[in-house]
């Protein structure tokens, strides 16, 4: 079995690689994303390729093997599922979900997480509506868009948030911003970097670029 560190190496490279190009992971980026220097990032890297779990390019960056992949989503699916059942089930609130996830995704067994995925009927998304990977396969993509993409006057869902942060989350929280919930695009103002949005119809709220940037939605 893989170590935990191995596991949370593998996560990240997975989770980086949906936004590198050609699926190439900086070792800076990875470094960053893991909270160590570069050198210990290389060092855990070459241990991996020699594995087999990544391909790593010396001046380029870091990529899973499909091997990395299988144990990289096998590691996603357990945070997600994890995360889930403690909302739903324990009804802890969504923004202290992941840190607990984090440990919990190490020691949970197959058998165990079987028996969540099935109480929980074989949800396709965690709380912040990120796709559960199957227990094999990839996980469905769903074509969702950025806030920011969206025209003046167009209806949404939200369906996604990309911060984990929890004082992030919390905040889309009190702004009534959660998976879920429709929203109208009223106006985006380029020189303001400002998003103004109408939530279920009843009341209007007015977001930076930079959060609006992190809600996905389903146009």
């Amino acid at each position: 079995m893989a170590s935990s560190t191995v596991e949370d190496y593998l996560k990240r490279i997975y989770l980086e690689q949906q936004h590198a190009p050609q699926g190439l992971v900086a070792m800076g980026r990875l470094a960053s994303g893991m909270g160590v220097v570069p050198g210990t990032a290389t060092a855990m890297v070459k241990s991996l390729a020699e594995s087999g779990l990544v391909e790593y390019e010396p001046r380029g960056g870091v990529r899973l093997s499909k091997g990395g992949e299988r144990l990289a989503l096998s590691v996603v699916r357990r945070h997600r599922l994890v995360e889930l059942f403690l909302v739903r089930t324990l009804d802890m609130d969504w923004s202290e979900v992941h840190d607990e996830a984090e440990h919990l995704e190490h020691a949970i067994s197959d058998k165990v997480l079987a028996n969540i995925d099935k109480a929980l009927g074989y949800p396709q998304f965690d709380p912040h509506g990120d796709p559960i990977p199957p227990a094999t396969g990839r996980p469905v993509d769903p074509a969702w868009v950025n806030l920011l993409d969206c025209k003046p006057g167009q209806t949404a869902r939200v369906a996604r948030v990309l911060d984990q942060d929890a004082q992030f989350l919390q905040y889309i929280e009190r702004r009534g911003l959660k998976p879920g919930v429709a929203v109208r695009v009223e106006q985006i103002d380029l020189l303001a970097e400002a998003v103004t949005v109408w939530i279920d119809g009843s009341e209007v709220l007015t977001l930076g670029m930079t959060a609006a940037g992190k809600i996905l939605v389903e146009v």
